[in-house]
């Protein structure tokens, strides 16, 4: 017979892999459903702030051993050419989603939590328990983490308000050789957008830019737009003419949305970016993923153990905390 898991999570990027490996820790039955095979590159900035190290280093994450760099000072130039750098007062690293993803997916495969590649196709709510569908099959569980990214068919299944909105934005990333300072970011703005650049593991250069898709549609593709458009700032064509691509072609996203999700939506406890997309001109998201899991474990843990009385109380004490820390971030984001 089956045991039916305390806990499902929809999603395995960081926040849903984070949870997963300390519920687990935390000796809960986990089952984690992801529609994509382990590893793979996601499009995103690859700084994680220090400010949740001690956590990773507590759920025995050893981040070091991916020998990421260490970064410190963060520059800005606008469209013309102008430059200012800054000391960060935190600092954080540069590490791959390709290589933190992996070692959180290994990671909570060792502590016990059954991994599951394949799409939801359902999720309901009845009788205090939900019902989680999938290559029909059916899970039932008391808790549901939602932790699948930035927009997914999961949302169209809630009726999610964003998700019949067209998003003006895309994103484009890349990896590249090249000269970089291992210690900096990077932050270059053109037309329609801005660009992130930072080196990660490897020896590698992250590029991640954020762009209009009005403007983007000027182009015939993302090679002439970066030629175009990116290149009209000198230090992004300086950076273009001297690093050499890594990747087939850069990977792009769109249809993301920054507009306000709520952090519970059907009584499922939403963590990472399905909670809320922050800007990533305010370089936190990966550190707002793991802190989101952080906070939702801690509270679940609480809940199985008697501490917390009710699922209301639960939901409630959730987005007072998601709120409290996160809402701030959030709207000087969108503003």
């Amino acid at each position: 017979m089956v045991i039916p898991p305390d806990v499902i999570i929809i999603g395995g990027g960081l926040a849903g892999l984070t949870s997963a490996l300390h519920l687990s820790k935390q000796g809960f039955n986990v089952t984690l459903l992801e529609k994509h095979d382990f590893p793979r590159h996601k499009v995103c900035g690859e700084y994680v702030s220090n400010e949740v190290l001690p956590y990773l280093h507590w759920l025995q994450v050893d981040v070091e051993s991916l020998c990421p760099t260490h970064i410190r000072e963060l520059e800005f130039t606008t469209e013309g050419g102008q430059m200012n750098r800054v000391r960060l007062p935190l600092g954080g690293i540069g590490i791959s989603r390709y290589a933190l993803d992996d070692l959180l997916y290994q990671r909570a495969k060792g502590a016990g939590c059954t991994i599951v590649i394949a799409t939801v196709t359902g999720v309901s709510f009845s009788n205090d328990t939900f019902a989680v569908s999938f290559q029909d099959q059916v899970l039932r569980s008391k808790i549901v983490l939602g932790a699948y990214g930035k927009r997914s068919n999961v949302d169209q299944l809630l009726s999610r308000d964003f998700i019949t909105k067209t998003s003006p934005w895309m994103a484009v990333k890349a990896h590249y050789s090249g000269d970089f300072p291992n210690d900096l970011i990077a932050l270059h703005h053109f037309e329609g957008g801005y660009c992130g650049i930072s080196k990660v593991e490897d020896d590698q250069i992250n590029l991640c830019y954020l762009a209009d898709v009005k403007t983007f549609k000027r182009y015939k593709n993302i090679g002439d737009y970066q030629k175009y458009v990116l290149s009209k700032n000198r230090h992004l064509q300086c950076f273009f003419e001297k690093s050499r691509l890594l990747f087939d072609k850069p990977l792009a996203i769109s249809q993301f949305s920054f507009d306000q999700k709520s952090a519970v939506e059907n009584h499922m406890l939403m963590i990472g970016d399905t909670a809320g997309l922050i800007h990533p001109f305010c370089g936190n998201g990966m550190a707002m993923a793991i802190h989101s899991a952080k906070m939702a474990s801690e509270l679940i843990v609480d809940y199985f153990h008697g501490h917390i009385d009710s699922r209301q109380q639960l939901e409630q004490s959730y987005m007072n905390q998601w709120n409290r820390t996160f809402k701030r971030r959030l709207l000087f984001g969108r503003l």
